[in-house]
């Protein structure tokens, strides 16, 4: 269910519910600036779903963390997002699977701090 802690203006007729995925590592700021009366400003965490109810003719901003600032990265029309009756579906599904205690966290975080090019390694504590 959508989280609507800032109700949309009255004056907006046609809104649609949706859904953006923060699928970096890094902490993102997802903003709505175009529709008049309303703010919308969220942080989305590495990994994190986002579903929110937003006129058709918003636009998402994305800004993406870096150290003591955020750069605007993508602006994504709100009608791109939108979610139908199929990908409802297929949210319940992955929802289900993620709070299955079985699955394998390791996974889950490789693949998201897996980069081309990234040269990290693991802390090997001797002693």
């Amino acid at each position: 269910m959508a989280q609507i802690l800032d109700p949309l203006p009255p004056e907006q007729s046609g809104k649609s519910l949706c859904c953006y995925v923060n699928a970096t590592s890094k902490i993102q700021v997802a903003r709505i600036s175009n529709i008049a009366n309303w703010y919308f400003e969220r942080v989305v965490f590495p990994g994190q779903r986002l579903v929110f109810e937003a006129p058709d003719e918003a636009q998402l901003e994305i800004h993406t963390g870096m150290m003591a600032s955020a750069i605007l990265s993508d602006t994504i029309p709100c009608d791109r997002l939108v979610i139908n009756e199929a990908n409802i579906t297929e949210l319940k599904v992955d929802s289900d699977k993620s709070n299955d205690d079985s699955r394998d966290e390791n996974s889950l975080v490789s693949s998201i701090h897996s980069k081309n090019g990234d040269n990290t390694k693991p802390l090997i504590i001797v002693g």
